[in-house]
């Protein structure tokens, strides 16, 4: 009897143990969200800011790596970031229609600037459409920096050279092949043009020297969203903290903050919130 119970005994012990190393294996939360996102919302400080809010409120890490668009939609594509914040519309569609993301939400909007030094060699100041400021600085063979990395910023670029009828190439079209706060230095070094996001302008701006030439076209309107990767598609995303990360951007809170973002540095916000609006509208 004394045998049985202690056999008995020994079997619960191993039992205890192995539900003890399971328990924690299946009820553990994921802490780390992987953010793939576009330099821009990196240069401008904004993540400085959003970030520690969000880790605070859910308790989730997140882990933002800042490259073009092109490449942060590549690592959703391939299941290798959980949630995307990037400024290319045309780009992040096919994704969507592909089921490789969901919880889609437009979040804020800037636009996009055609700088250059202030003696504007190429006369394009006051150009109104961006297409024929491009006309004007290919017929100079005046200086362009372009990124060249495929980011939101370069694809607006080249669908801007495309409306010109135009290939760029030659010495005075150069690439940097680097996000939009080195490019801007590069071109101000270099007294060239480039196009930029507003907020990465105004955000550099005490480090450069070069003047928004032209702004306002419908073709340089800058459009964020935020979406979540597909857990459908890849098993290994964090679900539950990319689709907090979505909500929480698209939050009254969150677009308050954004709305007031940079007013008190340069006088006027550095993006505009725009969660519950539609592309449409803002074209308008």
């Amino acid at each position: 009897m004394v045998k049985r119970r202690v056999t008995l005994g020994i079997l619960l012990l191993l039992l205890a143990g192995l539900v003890v190393g399971i328990v924690p294996a299946i009820s553990a939360k994921v802490t780390d969200v992987i953010l793939a996102t576009t330099t821009s919302t990196v240069d401008t400080g904004l993540l400085d800011l959003l970030i520690p809010k969000f880790e605070a409120q859910t308790g989730y890490k997140v882990k933002p790596i800042g490259v073009g668009t092109g490449q942060a939609l590549a690592m959703g594509e391939k299941g290798e970031a959980d949630v995307l914040l990037t400024h290319a519309p045309a780009s992040e569609k096919p994704l969507l229609d592909k089921g490789l993301v969901t919880d889609y939400k437009l979040v804020m909007h800037n636009d996009f600037v055609i700088v250059g030094p202030a003696d504007d060699p190429a006369k394009i100041k006051g150009t109104r459409v961006a297409a024929d400021a491009f006309r004007k600085i290919a017929a100079a063979g005046a200086l362009f920096v372009s990124r060249g990395d495929d980011s939101g910023t370069h694809k607006t670029e080249k669908s801007l050279w495309q409306k010109a009828n135009l290939k760029p190439g030659g010495s005075w079209y150069q690439e940097s092949g680097s996000g939009m706060g080195q490019t801007l230095l590069i071109a101000s070094e270099k007294r060239g043009y480039t196009l930029t996001d507003r907020g990465t302008y105004l955000a550099q701006k005490k480090n450069i020297k070069l003047d928004i030439l032209v702004e306002g076209d419908k073709d340089l309107l800058n459009i964020y969203h935020v979406m979540a990767v597909n857990p459908a598609k890849f098993a290994k995303v964090n679900a539950a903290g990319a689709r907090a990360f979505v909500e929480f951007m698209v939050s009254p809170e969150i677009q308050k903050l954004i709305g007031e973002f940079g007013k008190d540095k340069y006088g006027s916000p550095l993006f505009f919130p725009d969660a519950g609006r539609s592309e449409d509208e803002l074209g308008k």
